[in-house]
């Protein structure tokens, strides 16, 4: 691969990716069901490239770039820190302490349930099959595209070769299961009653649906902290993004050749970056009082949405194919698997605005942390709900238990440590559901529509 291979696969991308935007501000079907242009790409990538109709003149390369985008992508989430907030969780402690149980047995059970799944069922029926096949639809559902591509490279190195085309498989099923899925269960929701802040699935802005941001309606992407005579503030903050993406990648290759371990590069360059986080600090001599999150996440982001289409667009026809068979049921748990946990579990762990906080962390169980701010959005546009403040003041606890399941689970799965592997996820959610319980974050018993919005001053002495 030369350079010029790089920028010609890219341009091709662009174009698709440019061209699906455009479909998406024109066509009413795209739009009613907020197909991401990124995916849209992907799928034309498929049918024009070289595993279809081959009439664009993609290199064979384009299955690689994922698992280097993906270093890149995580490296963006580790360098923006954490977001905790003691002062809110000790007066929301009800609140998000019910979320936070909720938001990890959501993740647990999403890949201890396929797991087990996979071992008992579908491997003992079809012994080709290995015992990590189950992870990677919590890879691809949860995770998404970029974790799918981390999780089949480790599984490629540890011999599974089928691994990444299964797994942007499932994280393509999982965003067309989150958007579908999603969108049906909102207008159940609503003529039910269950929303709060959206009573008419019509109410929804033209913004969202075509993608398309009027000039009264559009934000700043971020602030220039970086004067433009002496280094242009992007290239400082993309600077950021690519340093610990790069020493992540030659500190791994220097603990392969020396100690003989193979880590996921995504992981040591995540861990990096939050080492800069912390060494370059946040006080007033540190670096980061001229870092802007915004614009790294927008880079971050910019990069899962090249990471989809050559995740999407690489996908080996006859790989998926070959296991057609047990993808197909393995994907099928996995859609159960979410909407029972959204219909059932959803309620009885959270109690103001039960849905709005479900259907959110139904998006995110499917797809990308996107996909369930899509879906939020559409009945909580003002984030009244007050699930996006939650999520950033809980979501660090997610981070050790999810990273331990990309990084360790492929091999503890495929070295005969599976039991174990399956059963600290079958033990953390059995903890999630004790804690509730005994905290009394569990509402069962409550109706579904005689809850209260999560600004609401309701006492909760019936719980």
């Amino acid at each position: 691969m030369t350079l010029y291979t790089l920028l010609v696969d890219f341009t091709f991308a662009s174009i698709l990716i440019f061209l699906s935007m455009y479909l998406r501000a024109k066509v009413k079907f795209l739009q009613r069901n907020f197909i991401p242009a990124s995916l849209l790409a992907g799928f034309l990538g498929l049918a024009l490239g070289p595993g279809f109709l081959n009439l664009l003149p993609f290199s064979g390369d384009i299955g690689s770039y994922a698992g280097v985008i993906i270093i890149f992508v995580f490296a963006s989430v580790g360098i923006n820190g954490f977001s905790f907030s003691p002062g809110n969780m000790k007066n929301d402690l009800n609140r998000m302490g019910a979320y936070a149980s909720y938001k990890i047995l959501v993740m647990c059970v999403l890949i201890c349930v396929p797991v087990v799944f996979s071992i008992f069922f579908i491997s003992s029926w079809i012994p080709d099959i290995n015992y990590g096949f189950g992870l990677l639809l919590a890879a691809g559902f949860y995770g998404g595209h970029g974790t799918a591509a981390a999780v089949g490279s480790t599984f490629e190195n540890l011999g599974f070769t089928a691994a990444t085309d299964l797994g942007m498989t499932a994280a393509t099923i999982g965003i067309l299961a989150g958007i579908f899925g999603g969108l049906i269960s909102i207008k159940i929701a609503t003529k039910r009653g269950y929303t709060h802040y959206v009573k008419d699935f019509s109410q929804i802005s033209d913004d969202m649906r075509t993608g398309l941001v009027k000039p009264a309606n559009r934000t700043s992407m971020g602030d220039e902290t970086i004067s433009p005579v002496a280094l242009d503030p992007l290239a400082f903050h993309l600077a950021l993004i690519l340093i610990p993406s790069g020493l992540g990648y030659l500190l791994n290759d220097y603990i392969a050749n020396t100690w003989g371990l193979d880590f996921p590069t995504f992981t040591i360059a995540f861990i990096v970056a939050l080492l800069m986080y912390i060494v370059l600090g946040r006080g007033k001599k540190g670096v980061y009082k001229f870092v802007d999150e915004n614009v790294v996440t927008r880079l971050g982001s910019s990069a899962t949405d090249f990471l989809v289409f050559f995740g999407v667009a690489s996908i080996k026809l006859p790989v998926i194919m070959e296991y057609a068979l047990p993808l197909g049921l393995l994907m099928l748990s996995g859609i159960i698997i979410v909407m029972v946990l959204l219909w059932l579990v959803g309620p009885a762990m959270n109690y103001e605005s039960w849905f709005e906080r479900s259907i959110f962390i139904y998006g995110y169980a499917t797809g990308v942390f996107a996909i369930g701010l899509t879906l939020l959005r559409i009945i909580d546009p003002e984030n009244k709900s007050k699930t996006l403040t939650d999520t950033a003041i809980v979501g660090p606890l997610n981070t050790p238990i999810e990273l331990f399941a990309w990084s360790a689970g492929p091999a503890m799965l495929l070295g005969g440590q599976h039991w174990a592997f399956a059963g600290i996820y079958i033990a953390i959610s059995i903890v999630c559901v004790i804690i509730s319980i005994k905290c009394k974050w569990w509402y069962w018993k409550i109706p579904f529509d005689d809850r209260p919005e999560a600004t609401s001053q309701t006492e909760q002495s019936n719980m």
